[in-house]
């Protein structure tokens, strides 16, 4: 990319907030060394990895890259032998943490939201964890050999301390005595050239042995380290010495350990750079409101409310503007400080982002183009030492630029034709957008020249635009008019400013046919947009209307389905609760029923076993049904005796025995109940009531006893007896009508039920027989079928 673009774009200042926004200098650098790319492949790849740096930024805020530094120096001396200082080694140590650090950060973002970008980049790292452990248990956080970075050193130091102890206790002795205090000017210990003295007066100096170290700048005190200490000084300095040796020792080993893993390290740093430019471009992106555009190499631009990233948020006005599909070139008239220039800039700074990675000031959507190139021609670049006019300085750059474009260029012309003759400037300026645009390339440029108005509207491919203008406060919105080419508004401006009328009049007669014309046609044009964009406002507040309604609906749809489930919820919870109490009911009974028979064994009673099933039978909860449930019978279902019906309340079924009124009596089982008609269904028709017309023949009736039962109990009886009663209880059941007996003969040694069953075997009103169920008395129990 043309380094003068970059310059006129003022692309640097974008890459100067870029680096500012880099935690590292190898982040710094990176950024600073950012250019615009041509290979759509290339920076589709940027914008991904600044996409998912963004998402990281956003979920888990910026990267760990504390402790990360430029150690590339330093590697590049432990390769050739030198050796690393412990501030030198010590930095080596908090980058390859930082390093580690930063690579379980972005994985472990990659775990829960993939970032395979940044992963690839992190997978990348090494983790040279023994160098780092090696390096920190020799040096500390103040960049000092610590005492345990070898036995020797260690030992030494134990010395080194002895003998200062030593030799403070032997001054201090000293200058606590009453004779010496007088000759000193402080009774202090201090420390010249690494050896202990004591300041003495200069008139003192001759009951001192030992050696002067220094002297006051007054020359009344002396530096004297006494000739007591002498000895025990020139000891410390020995082992100070070995001190040094053996640091020099520890720091060589460091040194030459690092340089076993220096070139790993040399990738780690490229990789960090990487990483850090990445989380700087975010995060410059969260600075600007920016977003990720879609990009294409077909030449098509889209911008959504785009703005310029240099201008304060708040004053700018967003540009709409889209090129490259219906038409190649666009044409911008308007006044002067109407905001024609930053639009170019606007269209083109944006495009140098897109195309080096960055997000860019719009709304999502928003699409651009990868161009081989982007050429500008803006402003006056008037050079006087170069004897160049404006308008030749103009030609310099369009000279270059059609020299250097193709098809695949975007091409921003400010001020197309300015700096000569109008009537030969606005015929050289539509013979150069005539050459570009055969080209094929895409053409954004500005112009004063109603000519070029004319050009654009008769031109395929060539659209007119303008920056609006409001005349009744004559000043400029700053908003880009795609379709409407702008209106001079000088003859306007003029009358509002309150030149006469007359005048006005005579200037407008000045103006030919044609310029009237085509004034005529942009007014005609302006007042059809105004139109429309009135009508667009009322549509787009009827569609905030119908979306706020819509939004209420839904709000409202979704407390009643939030009430619905919690009723549901609590039908559901009552109902788990009277089926746990039905089965707690159920237990007892089965309870109540196992201790009967354990206490009253065989000869328990069948009516407290009848008793016991109709407890049983009622604890299960009644459903609740409906009132059409609950609907008398019509006509067409009357019931009558015989039938066999189902007893809603207690979802059984049973036989009418005889009717009452508006009440039933049912046979249900062994029991018998007077239940409501309307209680009542009827399931299936007596057969009697198919029956045809009764012959004319003499018959026998008898009504049945209301005392007639349905069970009889022999337990007691011998089975003559038994056999006697059993006739006699089977000819009034049969003349009752009843279609089921129960004989109640106990289980005992099991003559009597013998005796019972040969007996029905061949009586002539039943039908069948068998023992009785489990709740019927069980074997105790014999249950006939009558005919």
């Amino acid at each position: 990319m043309d380094t003068k673009i970059l310059q006129t774009l003022e692309f640097s200042k974008i890459v100067h907030r870029l680096t500012s926004h880099a935690a590292t200098s190898l982040g710094k650098a990176a950024a600073e060394a950012l250019s615009p790319s041509s290979d759509l492949e290339e920076v589709k790849l940027r914008l991904q990895t600044t996409d998912e740096a963004y998402k990281a930024d956003r979920l888990k805020g910026n990267a760990p890259f504390g402790g990360v530094t430029d150690i590339r120096p330093q590697l590049l001396r432990s390769k050739i032998g030198g050796t690393l200082n412990p501030a030198e080694l010590l930095e080596v140590a908090e980058t390859i943490r930082g390093s580690r650090r930063v690579k379980r950060h972005v994985l472990n973002l990659h775990e829960d939201d993939p970032i395979p970008q940044l992963a690839f980049h992190a997978e990348q790292l090494t983790e040279h964890k023994t160098l780092e452990d090696a390096i920190l248990a020799c040096i500390d956080d103040q960049a000092e050999v610590m005492d345990n970075a070898s036995s020797e050193l260690a030992a030494i130091r134990r010395e080194i301390r002895g003998g200062e102890g030593r030799i403070r206790e032997k001054l201090e002795s000293m200058i606590r005595s009453s004779s010496v205090q007088k000759m000193l000017q402080d009774a202090i210990i201090t420390i010249r050239g690494d050896r202990y003295v004591i300041p003495v007066k200069q008139e003192y100096r001759s009951h001192f042995g030992g050696i002067v170290h220094d002297q006051s700048g007054s020359g009344a005190t002396l530096f004297i380290e006494p000739e007591a200490i002498v000895a025990m000084n020139n000891k410390l300095r020995e082992m100070r010495a070995a001190e040094s040796r053996e640091i020099e020792k520890i720091l060589q080993i460091l040194t030459a350990q690092t340089a076993e893993y220096a070139d790993d390290l040399l990738l780690d740093l490229d990789v960090l750079a990487q990483l850090d430019f990445a989380f700087a471009k975010a995060r410059l992106a969260h600075g600007m409101r920016a977003s990720l555009p879609m990009m294409n190499d077909r030449g098509f631009l889209k911008l959504k409310r785009g703005r310029h990233p240099l201008l304060a948020p708040e004053k700018v006005v967003p540009l709409d503007v889209e090129l490259g599909n219906q038409y190649s070139a666009i044409i911008v008239t308007g006044p002067n400080t109407g905001g024609k220039t930053v639009s170019l800039k606007t269209i083109g700074l944006l495009s140098l982002m897109a195309m080096s990675g960055l997000f860019v000031p719009a709304e999502d959507g928003c699409q651009l183009c990868v161009f081989d190139a982007i050429y500008a021609d803006i402003g006056d670049e008037q050079s006087i030492e170069q004897s160049l006019s404006t308008f030749s300085s103009h030609l310099t750059n369009i000279i270059r630029i059609l020299k250097g474009m193709t098809p695949k260029s975007l091409v921003l012309l400010d001020e197309l034709g300015a700096g000569t003759d109008p009537a030969e400037g606005s015929a050289l300026a539509i013979a150069i957008l005539e050459h570009m645009h055969k080209m094929g390339c895409r053409i954004v440029a500005t112009t004063h020249y109603s000519e070029l108005k004319a050009y654009a509207y008769n031109r395929k491919g060539i659209i007119n635009a303008s920056m609006e203008f409001d005349v009744q406060t004559l000043s400029p919105t700053y908003r880009l008019l795609v379709g409407v080419p702008g209106r001079s508004n000088a003859f306007a401006i003029a009358e509002r400013l309150g030149l006469q009328r007359a005048i006005i009049e005579h200037a407008r007669g000045e103006v030919s046919e044609e310029d009237m014309r085509v004034e005529s046609m942009i007014a005609s044009l302006e007042a059809d947009r105004l139109g429309a964009e009135a009508e667009r406002n009322t549509a787009e507040a009827l569609r905030k209307q119908m979306e706020a309604q819509r939004e209420r609906h839904e709000e409202e749809l979704r407390r009643f389905e939030e009430q619905r489930d919690r009723l549901l919820e609590k039908a559901h919870e009552e109902a788990r609760e009277a089926v746990a109490k039905a089965k707690r009911e159920a237990e007892t009974i089965i309870a109540d029923l196992r201790k009967l028979a354990m206490e009253e064994g065989a000869s328990v009673k069948e009516h407290k076993l009848i008793e016991a099933r109709r407890k049983l039978e009622n604890a299960a909860p009644a459903p609740k049904l409906s009132k059409s449930a609950k609907a008398k019978p019509s006509k067409s279902q009357q019931i009558g005796p015989g039938d066999e019906v189902t007893v809603y309340s207690l979802n059984q079924r049973g036989h009418v025995v005889e009717l009452s009124g508006s009440d039933a009596l049912v046979q249900l089982g062994i029991m018998k109940m007077k239940v409501a008609l309307s209680d009542l269904e009827l399931v299936k028709r007596a057969e009697t009531a198919k029956t045809q017309q009764p012959k004319q023949a003499a018959s026998l009736k008898r009504t049945r006893d209301e005392n007639t039962r349905m069970e009889l109990d022999l337990r007691g009886a011998n089975l003559e007896e038994a056999i006697h009663e059993v006739d006699r209880f089977l000819d009034e059941s049969f003349l009752a009508g009843l279609g089921r007996v129960y004989i109640i003969h106990g289980k005992g040694t099991g003559i009597l039920r013998t005796g019972i069953s040969d007996f029905l075997r061949r009586h002539k009103h039943v039908k069948g027989y068998r023992l009785g169920d489990y709740g019927e008395g069980g074997t105790g129990v014999t249950v006939a079928e009558l005919k």
